[in-house]
């Protein structure tokens, strides 16, 4: 399992066998980016877009990412909003510098990124949370800039 697949199931953004997020309540709701986060069409309509726009995309349930982040976060010190190691340590993983690197190849960070640690945790973070929202978490636009 990779580590991606691990946030996501620590944040209730679980996987089933195939890969794709499981619906909650059997509904088969479809994300989409909004304003203020992941917006849910409950919408019966297979081909409607789905999350990151593209027609046919998995159908995914939303989780209160931030509503979950926040709470564990409070008297932490940790600013998950800005900081992939402190994501990292509030979900309770490995927030060295080889779990981040192994994290980044997983995601495809650009070489160049790779041997200068803060642009690539700068990249990690913004792409975490981007893959984040796109499997049904309620991540903010503002944070995905």
């Amino acid at each position: 399992m990779g580590l991606l697949n691990t946030i996501l199931e620590k944040l209730g953004l679980r996987k089933d066998a195939s890969g794709s997020a499981a619906p909650a309540g059997g509904k088969t709701p479809v994300a989409s980016a909004g304003a203020t986060g992941a917006h849910i069409d409950r919408g019966e309509n297979d081909n409607v877009m789905g999350a990151g726009g593209k027609a046919g995309a998995t159908p995914v349930s939303e989780v209160d990412v931030v509503k979950h982040l926040e709470s564990i976060s409070k008297d932490s010190g940790l600013d998950w909003k800005v900081s992939i190691v402190d994501l990292l340590k509030l979900l309770k993983m490995d927030s060295s510098r080889e779990a981040r690197n192994e994290l980044a190849k997983e995601l495809g960070c650009p070489a160049d990124l790779m041997s200068d640690s803060a642009k690539m945790n700068t990249w990690l973070h913004k792409t975490v949370l981007q893959k984040i929202a796109e499997n049904g978490g309620n991540i903010p636009q503002s944070l995905l800039k």
